[in-house]
């Protein structure tokens, strides 16, 4: 017997090196989707952070019509505003939802956010959410108490306008229907001029007119923070498959 075949032999076989390059490459994957995690809850603790800071701030005026493209929809979101009016009663337009946990008013479960533009006295228009009604008040003629004429003022919180998603249904115009609030279409819809329109929309602290429809004041304020678990994850995973790299490795170089 010879030197040379007595000596081991420790070299990793083709198919060996390509499922380590495989591997390798999930490992890297799997430490990517932590770390873009991490930065997500960066991202999510600054914006709640912001948000808790917006909504306690005093109100302060609306922006003219002369600043309203300037505006960066991270620095108005959730921005207290007050304004005010008259509303487009006749314009309204109603977007599904469902009210799980209202902060103080009586109704909850299935219904409508009532859209309603507000022509202002130089006369921009802002599209207000007035706030919740349940399925059988979604028609105004149920409500008429709430229809409030004349000049009105309105507190509430700068919204930014809304973009359909792969499981958002269709909108329903001309039913009256609608599922998402896209600032753009629904000023289509109520034939506002575009030019004059807010391309944000507003979401009313209280009802127009105390004890009256609709219930305002539902503005969602809760925002899930589970990126620290899915980072956890990801790393966790990424250590178990450095793990089993590491082992299949050693085995293969042990046989040999």
């Amino acid at each position: 017997m010879t030197e040379d075949s007595a000596a081991p032999k420790t070299r990793l076989g083709i198919r060996d090196i390509l499922a380590l390059l495989i591997a390798c490459g999930a490992l890297a994957v799997l430490v990517g989707l932590g770390t873009w995690q991490l930065n997500r809850l960066a991202w999510k603790e600054a914006l709640i952070a912001r948000v808790t800071e917006r909504v306690k701030t005093p109100p302060e005026t609306l922006p003219g019509r002369n600043a309203w493209q300037a505006l960066k929809p991270e620095d108005y979101q959730y921005r207290r505003v007050t304004l005010s009016g008259r509303f487009l009663h006749d314009r309204e337009v109603h977007v599904y939802a469902v009210l799980s946990s209202p902060k103080g008013g009586v109704w909850r479960g299935q219904g409508y956010w009532v859209m309603t533009p507000l022509k202002q006295d130089d006369g921009s228009l802002i599209i207000i959410n007035r706030g919740f009604v349940p399925d059988p008040l979604k028609a105004a003629d149920t409500r008429g108490d709430g229809q409030v004429p004349g000049i009105v003022s309105v507190t509430g919180l700068m919204r930014v306008s809304e973009e359909p998603n792969f499981a958002s249904p269709e909108d329903n115009v001309p039913d009256n229907l609608w599922y998402t609030r896209n600032v753009a279409k629904m000023a289509k819809a109520m034939w506002l001029e575009r030019e004059k329109t807010a391309p944000f929309f507003i979401d009313a602290e209280s009802s127009s007119v105390s004890g009256r429809s609709p219930q305002g004041g539902e503005t969602r304020l809760v925002f899930p923070n589970r990126h620290l678990g899915y980072a956890m994850t990801w790393y966790g995973l990424a250590a178990a498959l450095l793990c089993v790299v590491v082992a299949f490795a050693f085995t293969r170089l042990r046989k040999g």
